[in-house]
C-alpha cells in the first residue's frame, strides 16, 4: 500500500506529488551548492517523476492563450535558485528562437512538443536538428551544454503541457533571441507570467 499521499505535507490545494516535487528540487540545490552537472544529474529524476503523473496540475493552470502558450508559475524559490513553469501550448504555437543563461529542465507532461537546437559559429546561427518529446520525455539545457534552440507545439490539433523547472526567475533575466536569417541577437526579457499567483507560494513548515 501507498501511504505517501497520506503521510507527505499538506497544502491546501496543492497536490503532495508537486510538494514533494518541491522540496526534493529545494534539497538537491542545497546540496549541489551551485553545481551545475550535479543539478542537472540529480533533478532530472525529479522532474521525470513529476511529469510521470499526470493528475496534480490544476485545471485553471493549463490553459492556452489563443495562438500562443501559456507561462504559469508554478513555484518560486525564496532565494530564486529555481523556477517551475507549467507552458500550456495552444495548437502549433512556438517561442521565437532563444536562450536560458541558466541552466534548465524540461518535461513533457501532456501531447509533445518539438524543439530544433542551434549554435553561433562564426557569427551565423547553425541548426544542430530538431527533435520531440512525447509525454514523460525530457529535455536539458545550460550554457555548457547548449543552451539556444526553438520550441513548438508538436500536435497541429490540440494542446501540449510541458513543466519547465530553471535555476532563476527568467523574467528577471536578460537572455536572447536570435534571427536565423541575419544572425542578429537582441536581449530580450520573458513575459510577465500569466497567473497571478503561484500554485505554491512557500513549502509547508515541517
Amino acid at each position: 500500500m501507498d501511504l505517501s499521499e497520506c503521510t507527505g505535507p499538506v497544502v491546501t490545494g496543492v497536490a503532495p506529488t508537486f510538494v514533494r516535487f518541491v522540496q526534493a528540487m529545494t534539497s538537491t540545490l542545497e546540496r549541489a551548492q551551485g553545481d551545475e552537472a550535479r543539478i542537472l544529474h540529480e533533478g532530472t529524476p525529479l522532474v521525470t517523476e513529476l511529469i510521470g503523473r499526470d493528475d496534480w496540475l490544476p485545471d485553471h493552470l493549463a490553459v492556452p492563450l489563443p495562438g500562443a502558450y501559456g507561462q504559469y508559475l508554478l513555484y518560486r524559490d525564496p532565494a530564486d535558485r529555481f523556477t517551475a513553469v507549467a507552458f500550456v501550448w495552444d495548437a502549433s504555437s512556438r517561442t521565437p528562437i532563444h536562450d536560458h543563461t541558466v541552466w534548465g529542465i524540461i518535461g513533457v507532461l501532456r501531447g509533445a512538443e518539438t524543439a530544433e537546437r542551434f549554435v553561433c559559429r562564426d557569427g551565423r546561427l547553425v541548426s544542430l536538428g530538431e527533435s520531440t518529446l512525447v509525454a514523460g520525455q525530457i529535455d536539458r539545457v545550460s550554457p555548457r551544454i547548449g543552451d539556444i534552440h526553438q520550441v513548438r507545439n508538436a500536435l497541429p490539433d490540440r494542446v501540449s503541457i510541458s513543466i519547465h523547472v530553471y535555476g532563476a526567475d527568467l523574467p528577471k533575466v536578460e537572455r536572447h533571441s536570435y534571427c536565423s536569417k541575419t544572425g542578429r541577437i537582441d536581449p530580450i526579457y520573458s513575459k510577465p507570467y500569466d497567473n497571478a499567483r503561484p500554485l505554491l507560494d512557500a513549502l509547508p513548515v515541517l
